[in-house]
């Protein structure tokens, strides 16, 4: 008796534990083309002429695995969204070209997009900010 009591318990600690752990978000609110167009004192009509952009759609071989531009280089990143309003990017990488006047917006956005934490949609935009209250606002391509 005592031995069923112990895994009944068990069990219970178990589930209790995976409950409370954020869940990924894998939604179509998420997946999708994301057009930047707020981030630091970089000029609105820069980043829409040179198209900048997180590509959020999932691939085939890696569902968390992510691309971007800031209209020179590709960039590739890891990203896993919870529920809970969490974010993680990690793994950035992205091809090595040099683009006269744009180097600026992709280094900035390399290295602030590993501190974004937190995510919130509204409509049909996306905000990450991080700890330090540092945000970049992205407005889904599709939206006409």
């Amino acid at each position: 008796m005592q031995k069923i009591i112990a895994v009944l318990l068990f069990s219970a600690g178990i589930l209790f534990v995976q409950n409370c752990s954020p869940k990924t978000l894998v939604s179509a609110e998420i997946n999708r083309q994301w057009m930047l167009i707020e981030f630091q004192d970089f000029p609105r009509d820069f980043m829409v002429k040179n198209r900048a952009n997180m590509d959020m759609s999932p691939t085939k071989t890696n569902p968390n695995q992510y691309g971007a531009t800031m209209g020179c280089n590709k960039m590739f990143l890891t990203a896993t969204f919870y529920s809970n309003g969490t974010v993680k990017f990690s793994d950035i990488g992205s091809t090595m070209m040099y683009c006269e006047g744009n180097m600026d917006l992709e280094t900035a956005f390399a290295k602030s997009l590993p501190t974004m934490a937190k995510y919130q949609i509204d409509g049909h935009h996306l905000t990450l900010t991080n700890d330090k209250g540092e945000k970049m606002k992205f407005v889904a391509a599709d939206w006409d």
